[in-house]
């Protein structure tokens, strides 16, 4: 590096550094609010991921800046309440399909839900300040493995609701995203962190961790790229999928008088003639509003809608001996017998559940029958007995299940031959989270090495190839269906064996080189 250039580097960093010691109380927290919002940038649909090699090396100058373990956990804070209130502003469009009803709960999901979620990046922030403040290398590598392990926590305390990690910045960079099939998306998360941070070092003018950031991904995104080319790209005979998209208004879903209408407009696009015709069709999330099994005309009418020899999978209402309904997925043959039922085990609470109902007295969105979802008895292969020999096992998700990494699959079964994600985006909108949805549905299927195809109400309906790649799909609010062959399976991924085990060994390493260093320098 030419060393005028080095020396105004270094001298803009220490500028910029001593600015930001001078920010008055007020002043630092609107920054870091503001740093947190602008790296939502990474997030899809924007997917822009470079900036936060711009906004986590300013977090770390604002932490450094912070005179006091509370002020370093309101900084880490701030800097995350920026990052859900925008990330997260999308959960809000659900209750304005009955406002009338739910509006007293739009403060509670526009900030008080991203202001309990960023808890944990204030918490990681306070773990980080207790490093000495001249220790920078040590220090970023701490703030890197506490926010790891606050997103890991995230995802799994209070039901978990890992949604946007910063790892999904990458999904749409395809050679960078394979590395989730060894670390999944925890893995990712922390690497991320860890090499976006590392332009901190130049406040201490230590080029070299900067550069080392930049280098590993690099080398990943190399491998990936080599995964990607040498890969497989089968498909399984026989099996072509059609995944229905009605683009019905959530409004409009549950009116009575639309239901028979609703009905026939999945009927009719299960028909649309094509050159391919489909054995197998996929309706979305509670696309019958029925219960299925008890309505033998419904099952007949669907009959006629599937392909001879084939199948209709759709989601539907179930219902056991207790009269508790579940919201389930269910297979049909074409002679209208039911082949497969599968309940939803993770449900969305205050959506089709309200935890500690009995001292809170609030119907659910989402309830149907004057009370909530029954549970499912958790994630679990189904096979098809009796049609298409073919068609391999499936891992039925419905809606958000596909978001939590280690659920996807059953792990004392069979291993599926491919994801099944049935879904109703319709709740939120034209806004970022279908998009999101779909991103995070295309990692599980790197982790896993499975193909996933994913049928939704109003968008984004996808066949997704077992590397993440989108293979086909109609956009979010259009009516129509998706034909496409079901890419093959590849083998076990070293994720699908082990987990998160490898996220747990890089953060005990790097905690390990930590606390060496700091001892080393005493």
């Amino acid at each position: 590096m030419d060393p005028r250039f080095r020396g105004e580097l270094n001298g803009r960093v220490a500028r910029l550094a001593a600015s930001v010691e001078s920010f008055s109380v007020r002043k630092h927290l609107a920054w870091t609010f503001l740093a947190g919002v602008l790296s939502t940038l990474a997030l899809p649909p924007v997917g822009f991921a470079p900036i936060l090699w711009l906004t986590l090396p300013f977090l770390f100058l604002l932490l450094s800046a912070a005179k006091t373990g509370r002020g370093a956990f309101f900084t880490g804070w701030m800097f995350g309440f920026g990052w859900f209130v925008t990330s997260l502003y999308w959960i809000s469009a659900s209750l304005f399909v009955d406002l009338a009803s739910f509006w007293w709960l739009l403060p509670f999901s526009a900030t008080a839900l991203p202001a309990c979620f960023a808890i944990y990046w204030g918490l990681a922030a306070r773990i980080a300040h207790v490093i000495p403040r001249e220790r920078v290398l040590t220090r970023v590598a701490t703030l890197a493995v506490a926010l790891g392990v606050a997103e890991w926590l995230r995802g799994h305390l209070f039901t978990g609701f890992p949604w946007n990690l910063p790892g999904y910045a990458f999904v749409d960079w395809p050679p960078v995203i394979q590395i989730t099939s060894v670390i999944g998306i925890y893995g990712l998360t922390l690497i991320t962190l860890l090499a976006a941070l590392a332009p901190a070092a130049l406040m201490v003018r230590r080029r070299a961790p900067a550069g080392l950031g930049i280098l590993v991904f690099a080398v990943i995104a190399l491998w990936g790229a080599h995964r990607l080319g040498s890969g497989q790209h089968d498909v399984v005979d026989g099996v072509r999928l059609r995944l229905v998209q009605p683009n019905i208004a959530q409004s409009l879903k549950w009116q009575p008088e639309q239901l028979r209408a609703n009905f026939q407009r999945h009927l009719e696009l299960a028909r649309e003639p094509s050159a391919q015709p489909p054995t197998v069709v996929i309706w979305p999330e509670t696309a019958v509003p029925f219960v299925l099994e008890e309505e033998p005309e419904v099952r007949d009418v669907m009959a006629w809608a599937t392909p001879p020899g084939g199948l209709t999978i759709s989601g539907a209402l179930a219902r056991d001996d207790q009269k508790r309904f579940y919201n389930s997925l269910l297979a049909l043959d074409a002679k209208g017998k039911v082949v497969a039922r599968f309940d939803k085990f993770h449900l969305v609470p205050f959506g089709e559940y309200v935890p500690l109902r009995r001292f809170i007295p609030f119907q659910g969105l989402a309830q149907v029958g004057g009370g909530g979802f029954g549970s499912g008895p958790g994630p679990r292969t189904i096979t098809f007995p009796g049609a298409l020999p073919g068609l391999p096992a499936a891992s039925p998700l419905i809606c958000y299940e596909v978001i939590f990494p280690e659920q996807v699959v059953d792990p004392t079964g069979p291993r599926p031959g491919w994801l099944l994600n049935v879904t109703n985006d319709g709740w939120f909108g034209h806004t970022a989270g279908p998009h999101q949805h779909l991103a995070i549905a295309r990692v599980r299927s790197v982790e896993q090495g499975l193909p996933l195809a994913r049928a939704a109400n109003t968008g984004i309906s996808a066949v997704v190839d077992p590397y993440g790649r989108v293979l086909a799909s109609l956009p979010l609010g259009e009516m129509g269906v998706v034909d496409a062959d079901l890419p093959a399976a590849l083998p076990p991924t070293l994720y699908s064996r082990w987990g998160d085990t490898i996220f747990w060994c890089i953060s005990l390493l790097l905690t390990a080189c930590s606390l060496t260093g700091l001892r080393n320098r005493r």
